[in-house]
């Protein structure tokens, strides 16, 4: 388990400090994300980073899985968390891995949001001499699919699925590991295929093409117009995204490869106080360009971007931010 505490500087941010309630000003709020190297946790980190400088201390722990942390954000057990959108429906119509949480659809009503932004996108990522160069290849292959808990791994059995109709357990193996073994596991031969959500350009995927080449497999322009990967698409927190393959040294895929993204929002329990919230969404805007320098990825984060994907309603002391800064907020967010 890992913890990072983002520390303000007294002198920089004294102005603000006094805006707030004494008992803000002492109290360490509880974060949860997901581990070190995600594109999630590099988005709250750089949240963190920005509230601290308003005062607000968020101890964030990290590597957790993010299907637990929303349900414990709605229980107001933690305070600002990492969301998934797809999760949202899933809690609040009791489904899947919330069927047996009865209370489910009434927490989901204490979920709020502070900002949305692109994370990154699914990347099937194969070695050279794996025989897979296509994804019918994968056919009695291994393929890690993400980790036991979460929607990672069912979103990506779904996109092989709809690609190949290929069923895990009959048609391939299926292999549910966390992050970091699957990672290792690829690197050291022990799976065929790994599929793994990561910012674009992400370090972690290029790492493979340090010492040999590796493929990424685009999805077939035949399979983007079919009305299953489309449905996909158009789930909350999915979206098609392309990129260019040579971003990354060493892979093989040539061209624009086509992939599933996903984006995700700054969560937070509608048991924060609205001035803590104000105050910690005020600090992020306002050092945008920190922000921006922090990770490649995070310079799509601008005020048009600002409510991507997000499908709860704002905290209404974000909400008090973005209309005095004049954001064009879409009604269905507002509270």
């Amino acid at each position: 388990m890992t913890f990072i505490r983002a520390i303000g500087r007294p002198l920089a941010v004294a102005g603000l400090a006094l805006a707030l309630p004494a008992a803000a000003q002492a109290e360490v709020y509880k974060g949860e994300t997901a581990g070190v190297g995600d594109p999630v946790h590099t988005m709250f980190v750089a949240f963190a980073n920005q509230a601290a400088k308003a005062g607000i201390e968020i101890q964030v722990n990290a590597g957790q899985t993010l299907t637990k942390s929303m349900l414990k954000g709605a229980r107001g057990e933690i305070d600002f968390f990492s969301a998934v959108p797809s999760l949202v429906n899933l809690m609040a119509g009791r489904k899947a891995m919330y069927r047996n949480i009865e209370d489910a659809p009434e927490l989901a009503k204490n979920l709020r949001a502070i900002l949305g932004f692109k994370a990154g996108a699914y990347h099937p990522v194969t070695l050279a001499g794996s025989g897979i160069e296509r994804w019918e290849d994968i056919k009695g292959k291994t393929v890690f699919t993400g980790p036991p808990a979460g929607s990672a791994s069912a979103t990506s059995e779904a996109l092989i699925r709809i690609i190949t109709g290929y069923e895990p357990g009959r048609d391939y193996t299926a292999v549910r590991l966390s992050w970091g073994e699957g990672y290792a596991a690829l690197a050291d031969g022990k799976i065929d295929m790994m599929v793994r959500p990561a910012e674009i350009g992400s370090a972690n995927i290029q790492q493979f093409g340090l010492s040999g080449a590796f493929r990424i497999l685009s999805i077939p322009e035949e399979a983007v117009s079919s009305e299953a990967i489309q449905a996909l698409f158009g789930q909350p927190g999915r979206g098609m995204v392309q990129f260019d393959g040579s971003i990354y040294k060493g892979q093989l895929t040539k061209g624009p490869i086509t992939a599933l993204g996903f984006f995700q929002f700054i969560g937070v329990s509608a048991s924060v106080p609205d001035d803590v919230v104000y105050a910690a969404t005020k600090a992020f805007w306002e050092n945008l360009d920190e922000v921006h320098a922090s990770a490649f990825f995070l310079r799509d984060v601008t005020p048009q971007t600002a409510f991507t994907a997000i499908n709860v309603p704002l905290h209404p002391g974000a909400l008090r931010y973005y209309e005095e800064a004049g954001f064009d907020i879409p009604h269905a967010l507002r509270p």
